[in-house]
C-alpha cells in the first residue's frame, strides 16, 4: 500500500480502497467512482503519452494488452479506416466477420465521442497515402527505370537488368 500512495501522492485520493479497487484488474466502469475513474485513465494516458516511435509503442501495447486485446483494438481501428473511406457496412460485415454492432460502435465513435480517433486516423491514412504515392512514383513515375526502359529499350540492352526474376 506504501508503494501505490508514493506512485499516486499526486492524486488526492479519497481513501485506501481505491489501490485494491483500480489494481484489481477486471472491473466494470459502473463500480468505480469517477475519481477512481480519472484516476486510472490517467495513469493509462500519462504512460501512453510518454511511449515514442512505432516499436516503442508496439513493445506497450505487447506489455499492456493481451492477444486478443491487441487483435479487437486493431480490428476497430480498420474499421474506422474502411468507415472514414466511406465503405459500406455490407461490405465491412463481409470482408472482416464483424457484425454491424461493432461497427455501428466505431460509426458512433468516429462520429461525435472520439474525435481524437477520428484525427489519428485521418492522419495515419494521410501518412499511408504519401508513402504510397512516393513508392508508386518512384515504380512508375515517368523517370522511372521501368519508364525509362520501355520508352528507350536499346539503351539498356549492355545494362543488365537489375531486378532478376
Amino acid at each position: 500500500m506504501e508503494l501505490l500512495a508514493r506512485i499516486f501522492k499526486s492524486h488526492s485520493l479519497p481513501n485506501s480502497s481505491i489501490y485494491g479497487t483500480i489494481f484489481g484488474m477486471k472491473r466494470k466502469q459502473s463500480d468505480l467512482t469517477a475519481s477512481e475513474i480519472r484516476t486510472t485513465f490517467d495513469a493509462l494516458y500519462t504512460a501512453a503519452s510518454a511511449v515514442r516511435g512505432r516499436d516503442a509503442m508496439k513493445l506497450f501495447l505487447r506489455d499492456l494488452l493481451t492477444p486478443s486485446e491487441r487483435i479487437m483494438l486493431g480490428r476497430r481501428i480498420i474499421i474506422a479506416r474502411l468507415l472514414l473511406a466511406n465503405v459500406s457496412y455490407d461490405d465491412i460485415e463481409k470482408e472482416l466477420k464483424v457484425g454491424r454492432a461493432t461497427i455501428g460502435r466505431v460509426h458512433h465513435w468516429l462520429e461525435d465521442q472520439f474525435p481524437g480517433y477520428e484525427n489519428a486516423l485521418k492522419a495515419g491514412v494521410a501518412r499511408e497515402k504519401s508513402r504510397r504515392e512516393a513508392r508508386y512514383e518512384l515504380e512508375y513515375g515517368p523517370f522511372s527505370y521501368r519508364s525509362l526502359k520501355k520508352k528507350y529499350p536499346l539503351h539498356f540492352l549492355l545494362l543488365p537488368d537489375s531486378k532478376k526474376r
